[in-house]
């Protein structure tokens, strides 16, 4: 890989940058994108008679943007630290207002996809904010604004449910996606007013193989895990994915270790460090994701059943809207627990708070109160563990390549999110009872998910333990002692 150096670049004006603005409009950017994770929910099930199509065809509105989001996210980070991530961002920020307003001016089914394709493409937002946030950010605020700007993620999807079902239930479904558009155009104009163009660059040539080879394996997986369901886990398309998807990310292995700038360098890839950290991240987004399936199901389920509580979609949001505050709350604390005690501490605490979240959720779901409070303790478990991620990233990572770095981790966190759907769907299937005809979740599928979400989290503090303990003094800002000494170490 080429040598860091600094450009010119993007400037936006001549006064120095306010610290407080960039974060504030980098956090907002974040939770803006994370937002498209809950804003068709509410929808999903009047798809098919608003654009008068299929459900399973209408259920490409969701797993377009699945497919759009994980190709989007390593490719954005390594454009962004070759040629500015200021840059990659608002070319992101832009294609979620285009694909916002695509969709809003849309009645049948294929414009939609697209735009919700082109909103999957800002997935690449919130690694970028990171990165930005390295460069630019003094080292004191650091550790506190990555940890705002990783969470977002989890901010985002939590506030977005109760949000998008109150629009949803009092107004057109279309202006879903003009307040989207509105929102990411108002963030494009904020980052290209406050927000500067980082000068670190890593220069070369991008890996375009390398890029087709990842996007490739990446469609191929998770259209596996995200249709299986519908065409059957044993059927020989959801197969054949599955085996296309270990042959071309097995072969794009073996390119990226053999060319010399390649879009993911796996040798840093393959640091302890850097290694534990995604794997854990792959865990966690496991954890997000399942709280926010089983609940909602717990709250509409009819009361006759005996678990659920007869509820409706706004009351759904406003159980989960405290999670995301709760989050909120948390990331500043991870921030802190990092300084004092080094982020691998603030991971592990997360980890156990979230696997004590889920084992509550068990014998805990009877009740809003105890719905409320279940989702508020695994939101600061998971506020507490995203907070940390990034830290970990950017003290085993050099500069330049902190947006690719922390882009593949965020995808390891969406993967994680798609296994926690499929498991639980194929669970939510298996395991049924029967009321008034129809077949309905049992209560016992729940507490697995449940039991599954806590052992997932249990996973990611076993793998939090491998990871290097703190070093006294060190910061995000400072490349890895044997890179910095090794220039040659920078190279794939």
């Amino acid at each position: 890989m080429s040598d860091v150096h600094t450009s010119p670049g993007d400037t936006t004006g001549s006064a120095p940058p306010n610290p407080n603005a960039i974060v504030a409009v980098l956090a907002f950017a974040g939770i803006v994108v994370s937002l498209m994770q809950t804003l068709v929910i509410p929808i999903v099930p009047k798809l098919p008679e608003y654009l008068n199509a299929s459900a399973a065809d209408t259920a490409w509105a969701v797993t377009a943007t699945l497919l759009a989001a994980a190709v989007a996210t390593p490719i954005a980070g390594r454009l962004g630290d070759m040629y500015g991530k200021r840059r990659m961002l608002l070319l992101g920020l832009g294609t979620l207002a285009i694909g916002s307003a695509t969709v809003a001016l849309s009645d049948s089914l294929t414009p939609v996809i697209i735009g919700r394709v082109l909103q999957g493409l800002s997935a690449g937002v919130i690694p970028l904010g990171i990165s930005i946030m390295r460069d630019e950010l003094p080292a004191e605020k650091l550790g506190t604004s990555t940890a705002l700007m990783s969470a977002s993620l989890g901010i985002g999807a939590a506030l977005g449910l109760p949000i998008a079902a109150f629009v949803a239930d009092n107004f057109d479904w279309h202006s879903l996606f003009w307040a989207s558009a509105a929102l990411g155009a108002a963030a494009l104009v904020l980052v290209l007013m406050l927000v500067p163009e980082s000068k670190v660059r890593t220069g070369g040539r991008f890996d375009l193989l390398g890029g087709i080879g990842l996007a490739a394996g990446l469609v191929c997986l998770l259209l596996g895990i995200s249709k299986g369901g519908d065409w059957g886990w044993g059927s020989g398309t959801t197969l054949g994915l599955f085996a296309a998807s270990v042959v071309i990310l097995v072969a794009w292995g073996f390119f990226e270790l053999r060319t010399t700038q390649p879009l993911v360098d796996l040798r840093v890839t393959a640091k302890p460090q850097v290694l534990f950290t995604n794997l854990a991240g792959l865990a966690f987004g496991f954890s997000l994701f399942a709280v926010q399936l089983i609940i909602p199901q717990i709250l509409q389920l009819p009361e006759q059943t005996g678990y659920g509580l007869g509820k409706d979609l706004l009351t759904v949001g406003l159980v989960l809207a405290p999670q995301g505050i709760v989050v909120m709350i948390a990331a500043p604390l991870s921030a802190v627990i990092s300084k004092a005690k080094g982020p691998r501490v603030a991971l592990m605490i997360g980890a156990v708070v979230t696997a004590a979240g889920y084992a509550l959720n068990i014998v805990m779901m009877s009740e809003i109160w105890e719905l409320v409070l279940v989702s508020c303790v695994i939101g600061a478990g998971i506020g507490l563990a995203y907070g940390a991620l990034p830290m970990l990233i950017m003290g085993a990572v050099p500069t330049s390549e902190t947006a690719a770095a922390n882009a593949f981790n965020t995808l390891m966190r969406s993967i994680g999110t798609s296994f926690a759907s499929a498991a639980s769907g194929v669970i939510l299937a298996q395991m049924t009872t029967d009321f008034a005809g129809h077949a309905l979740p049992s209560e016992n599928s729940f507490k697995v998910i449940m039991a599954i979400g806590c052992s997932a989290a249990l996973v990611a503090l076993l793998l939090a333990s491998f990871l290097p303990r703190h070093r006294a003094g060190a910061t995000a800002h400072e490349a890895p002692a044997e890179l910095a000494a090794d220039p040659a170490a920078q190279k794939a």
